[in-house]
């Protein structure tokens, strides 16, 4: 095998912690191509979105996030992967990211207590 053979098992991280009074479980899993992030407080899936930057050819980088199941119409959701997939990028990693919020509570305070999670246990 090749140098380019996908690694498994696939690393992963699993914690749990508590936000705001809810227990919220978080999975971290870095495959080849792309960084999984799953945090839940309602044992599900919940809307799943989808982030990478943008390869071209302007000084500032940009980054496209989009959802791909679920809530369509929730900025927050967004705003998270975006804070996401920029420390990914600033921190030298190529890697897309897929990630999955099955949330209670969509403030900015929940929102921001994953992301610093996310970042303090991160694989990338």
């Amino acid at each position: 095998m090749g140098s380019s053979a996908p690694r498994f098992p696939v690393t992963c991280k699993n914690f749990s912690l508590d936000i705001k009074g809810n227990k919220t479980d978080v999975v971290l899993c870095s495959y080849d191509d792309h960084f999984l992030v799953i945090a839940t407080q309602i044992g599900a899936m919940g809307t799943i979105l989808h982030a990478r930057k943008e390869e071209g050819v302007s000084i500032e980088p940009t980054f496209n996030v989009s959802s791909i199941f679920g809530k369509r119409d929730e900025p927050m959701l967004l705003a998270c992967a975006r804070q996401l997939i920029e420390h990914i990028s600033t921190s030298g990693s190529s890697k897309s990211l897929v990630l999955s919020l099955g949330l209670k509570d969509h403030s900015v305070e929940t929102l921001r207590g994953i992301v610093s999670a996310v970042i303090d246990n991160c694989l990338w």
